[in-house]
C-alpha cells in the first residue's frame, strides 16, 4: 500500500499468470505522482554519435508530486521501444511488446502540486543501452515523497528511444564500435553535457516544463545506474549546481582532480564486483574514494546482480526470466529506493538519516565498507 514498504515476495516476485501485465511496486510516499515527457533540442552542440547531426536531441521523463487524479497511467515504453530493447538483448521467449504493457503508478500529465521553488530535483541517468524507463520505480517513489525527478534518455546510447515525431533511434554508440581507448570517457563527458543542458531547460529563465517553478534550483542531486552512475561524477565535476551524487553499480571513468571532490557521494553496488581489494571493476571506486573529501559512503548489497538496482530485476522475475540474482527483484528495489531516498533526503533536505550511519536490521543484505582498514561492518538479521 502507499505509505508502506513491502519486503517479501508478495511484491511481485512470482512469475505472472498468463494474460496478466507486469507491474511496478507502488510508491512508498503519501502523495500522488504525475509523469510527463519532454522533447528537448540542444542546438549549441552536435550529436556525439550521429555524424552530420548538428544538434543534440533528448527525451526526458519527469515524475513529480501531483494533484489527485484518476487519469490514464503513464506509459512505460512504446511497443517499438519494447521490441528493440528485448530483441537486442536476445530475449525472445516473451512477447516483443511486453515492456510496453508494464503498469506504472504515475498519472500521465497530471497537474503538478507543490509550492513555488519548494521541491528538490533529482536527476537520473540509466545504464548503457538502457532507456530512462528502467529507473521508473525509483523515480515514482522519489516523486511520491516530494521530489521532481528527471530521467534522461541519452540518445544513441540506448537500444531504442522513441521521439514524438515517430522516429525511434537505436544504439549507434554501440553499433559503431567506438570502443577504443577513451570510449567510456567520451560517454560520461557527453552525459555530463546532457545533464547540464537539461538543468538549463528546467531551471533557466524560459523553462521547458510548465511546472518548473516548483523546482528549487539550489537543491539538485544526481543518481545513475552503471555508466549513468559513473556519469554522476563527470556531471558533478562539470556542473556545480549538482550538490550530491550517487553511483549504482557502475565503474567510473571521469578523473577527479587532485584537489578532490568535496560534495557528498554514495557508492551502492553488488558485493560480487565492488568489494574493496578484489580487483576488477572495484579499482575505479578505490581510486575515486581517496579523492572524495566530503561526506561519503560505500554500500554493498549481497545477492544483487547488475540489474538489481533497476526495474529489470523485478520485471525479469515477473516474466519468469532467471538473471542469476540471489535477491528477489522486489526486495532489491526496496533496498535501492530506501537508500537512494535517504541519501537525497539527507543532502537536499538536511534531514539526518540513521540509515546512512550504520547497518540496519531492516536491510541485513546491505554492508557498510570503510577502506582504512577494509573491514566490513554488518548486522545480523533481526529475529523473526
Amino acid at each position: 500500500m502507499v505509505g508502506g514498504m513491502g519486503t517479501s515476495a508478495d511484491s511481485g516476485d512470482a512469475p505472472l499468470a498468463p494474460g496478466h501485465a507486469p507491474y511496478l511496486p507502488e510508491p512508498t510516499g503519501p502523495g500522488p505522482v504525475g509523469a510527463t515527457s519532454l522533447w528537448l533540442i540542444d542546438v549549441s552542440r552536435p550529436d556525439p554519435w550521429a555524424a552530420g547531426v548538428n544538434a543534440r536531441e533528448l527525451m526526458v521523463s519527469l515524475w513529480y508530486p501531483a494533484t489527485p487524479s484518476d487519469g490514464q497511467r503513464a506509459r512505460y515504453v512504446t511497443p517499438a521501444e519494447s521490441e528493440l530493447q528485448l530483441t537486442s538483448r536476445g530475449i525472445t521467449d516473451v512477447p516483443p511488446g511486453m515492456l510496453s504493457t508494464v503498469r506504472t503508478n504515475a498519472v500521465s500529465d497530471a497537474t503538478p502540486a507543490g509550492r513555488q521553488r519548494g521541491l528538490p530535483l533529482a536527476l537520473l541517468s540509466p545504464g548503457f543501452t538502457s532507456p530512462r524507463s528502467t529507473l521508473t520505480a525509483l523515480a515514482e517513489d522519489l516523486a511520491s515523497h516530494g521530489y521532481v525527478v528527471a530521467g534522461i534518455d541519452h540518445t544513441y546510447e540506448s537500444f531504442a528511444t522513441a521521439f514524438p515525431d515517430g522516429r525511434v533511434t537505436t544504439c549507434l554508440a554501440r553499433e559503431t564500435r567506438h570502443r577504443g581507448e577513451g570510449f567510456w570517457e567520451k560517454v560520461v563527458a557527453g552525459r555530463a553535457a546532457d545533464v547540464s543542458f537539461v538543468l538549463d531547460q528546467l531551471t533557466g529563465a524560459h523553462p521547458a516544463w510548465p511546472g518548473a517553478a516548483l523546482i528549487d534550483p539550489s537543491r539538485i542531486a544526481m543518481a545513475g545506474h552503471s555508466i549513468g552512475g559513473a556519469a554522476a561524477i563527470a556531471a558533478m565535476l562539470a556542473d556545480s549546481r549538482i550538490r550530491a551524487g550517487l553511483d549504482m553499480d557502475g565503474s567510473t571513468y571521469a578523473q577527479i582532480p587532485d584537489l578532490g571532490l568535496a560534495r557528498p557521494f554514495l557508492f551502492l553496488g553488488k558485493r560480487s564486483n565492488y568489494t574493496p581489494g578484489s580487483g576488477g571493476a572495484v579499482t575505479t571506486w578505490e581510486r575515486d574514494w581517496k579523492l572524495m573529501i566530503g561526506w561519503k559512503r560505500w554500500l554493498l548489497v549481497a545477492g544483487a546482480v547488475h540489474a538489481s538496482f533497476t526495474d529489470l530485476g523485478l520485471l525479469a522475475d515477473q516474466a519468469g526470466i532467471d538473471i542469476g540474482a540471489g535477491l528477489p527483484g522486489a526486495r532489491s528495489l526496496d533496498i535501492t529506493r530506501a537508500y537512494v531516498r535517504a541519501f537525497f533526503d539527507q543532502h537536499l533536505r538536511s534531514t539526518p538519516q540513521a540509515l546512512l550511519d550504520q547497518p540496519s536490521p531492516r536491510y541485513p543484505e546491505v554492508t557498510f565498507w570503510s577502506l582504512e582498514p577494509p573491514e566490513p561492518v554488518a548486522l545480523e538479521p533481526a529475529p523473526a
